[in-house]
């Protein structure tokens, strides 16, 4: 049997989800749709979320990879954020965020974008350290 989903199948999110939030008018530019500084600050929010769980401790964005954009987000949206670790090294941890909205209108969900944020653990001092 196939692990690849059927032509057919809606896409569904990957990860688990971190994080969920409603887009605000204040978030928004004058058209209503969420500025995507707004939406990358949630997903840096979201991969931290992960990452501290992982790092069982404090941990500091290093690098935020490629992002692509696929539609607006509406003020009034539910926004999901999904995380998932898709590489662990010795300090630093990559995560693949993925954002999904819920339509208020029909209750549908649809992907928004998709991200690479990587974390790195450290100490009290701000240093790095080591991942249990």
């Amino acid at each position: 049997m196939s692990a690849l989903p059927a032509l057919d199948e809606d896409p569904q999110p990957t990860g688990t989800l971190a994080l969920q939030t409603l887009a605000m008018p204040r978030d928004t530019n004058p058209q209503g749709d969420v500025f995507a500084g707004w939406l990358m600050s949630q997903m840096d929010l979201a991969g931290a979320i992960l990452a501290q769980s992982i790092a069982r401790g404090r941990v500091t964005t290093v690098a935020v990879g490629s992002m692509v954009f696929l539609r607006p987000v509406p003020v009034g949206s539910t926004v999901s954020c999904y995380a998932e670790a898709s590489e662990v090294g010795r300090s630093s941890i990559r995560t693949m965020v993925e954002v999904w909205l819920t339509r208020v209108d029909s209750g549908e969900q649809v992907k928004v974008t998709e991200g690479e944020f990587v974390f790195v653990a450290i100490d009290d001092r701000g240093h790095t350290r080591p991942l249990p």
